[in-house]
């Protein structure tokens, strides 16, 4: 598929606040042409970012035309996913370009009546990432059925790194010579996948049944499968999808991922975040009688903090837990890759 991003972002842009335009650039740098900010335009990716290079930053959409894009991306994941009614002019003037439009919120742009009749008649297409298959069932246990080794990621809360580490841990994973393959939960990591369901947009009853297809059919051709996690246990309005990920995808083993600077939920600052080895108890203990699944490694989003800062985060969380510890990111993820492919010889 030969894309050409333009991504709209706009007030948005920045290492925590554009997730999905983040990991566009990140893991489809070269899909893209522009990112759409004008409170940051002139500047680069790079500048914004601390990666992704020399992609401009524009201020308005006129701009775009002489970069020939292919589509608008939107590129903000917002909690609960609705789209910005401020938007609504720059989608509207892309689609009567012809430009198609992706989108991963909550707020399906195709079933707009002024969106479709723009894309219909100028021959674009919508593609919600969000939306869910219509034909989902409950969870049976299918995935007990399959002779691939499942690899959840968990974290302390949301935004912190879950889809990221699982992307950086293939890479590891696949240079150690194993068949791997990486099933998205999420609408980012449709995006970059290609194909995935995202959890979080399903019936409750059939998030852990949605979670449970998507692990199977990654697992048919795979030795390992990595799934990408979803909120947290503890977080007071994502738990749900959490849970009903792990028990549909039956993972072998979890990998945790933590910010070592954050110590409550975000936006619930009256959730602290207990310490780690009490978090690796409870996603164990969540797991216990459906599939005993151990929490194998540490995957710590440190983008905040010194190399120094880091590294002494790192040595922290090992030594608290035990466990292989590392910024997958940052530093190298074969240190998760070599727990994971232990594990699978086990299996």
């Amino acid at each position: 598929m030969n894309r050409r991003f333009l991504i709209l972002a706009e007030g948005n842009f920045g290492p925590l606040s554009s997730k999905t335009a983040n990991a566009c650039i990140r893991y489809c740098g070269h899909e893209v042409i522009a990112v759409l900010d004008s409170t940051q335009a002139g500047k680069t990716a790079h500048d914004v970012l601390g990666f992704g290079g020399a992609i401009p930053v524009i201020a308005s959409y006129h701009e775009a035309p002489p970069l020939k894009p292919h589509a608008l991306l939107i590129g903000i994941a917002p909690a609960g996913g609705q789209f910005p009614a401020s938007w609504r002019t720059i989608v509207c003037d892309a689609l009567r370009d012809g430009l198609d439009v992706w989108s991963g919120l909550h707020t399906m742009l195709g079933d707009d009546r002024e969106f479709a009749s723009l894309a219909h008649a100028s021959g674009a297409t919508i593609r919600d990432l969000r939306r869910a298959p219509a034909d989902l069932d409950i969870a049976t246990g299918l995935v007990r059925e399959s002779r691939a080794t499942v690899v959840l990621t968990v974290g302390t809360d949301c935004n912190i790194g879950k889809m990221t580490t699982q992307l950086q841990v293939r890479d590891a994973v696949r240079a150690l010579g194993c068949r791997v393959n990486f099933a998205a939960t999420g609408q980012t990591g449709i995006l970059i996948e290609g194909r995935g369901i995202g959890v979080d947009a399903v019936i409750a009853d059939f998030i852990a049944g949605a979670a449970e297809r998507l692990t199977f059919e990654a697992a048919h051709d795979a030795d390992i499968v990595l799934v990408e996690g979803q909120g947290s246990l503890m977080h007071p309005a994502y738990s749900g999808v959490t849970l009903g990920l792990m028990h549909g995808a039956l993972p072998h083993a979890m990998i945790l991922c933590a910010q070592p600077t954050r110590t409550t939920i975000d936006r619930y600052p009256w959730v602290p975040i207990p310490p780690l080895r009490d978090v690796v108890q409870l996603y164990e203990a969540a797991m216990r009688h459906v599939r005993p699944s151990p929490v194998i490694a540490l995957a710590l989003n440190t983008y905040d903090l010194s190399e120094h800062d880091a590294m002494m985060a790192i040595e922290r969380a090992q030594s608290e837990t035990g466990l292989p510890t590392t910024d997958p990111v940052r530093f190298e993820a074969s240190i998760i890759a070599r727990a994971i492919e232990a594990l699978h010889l086990r299996q």
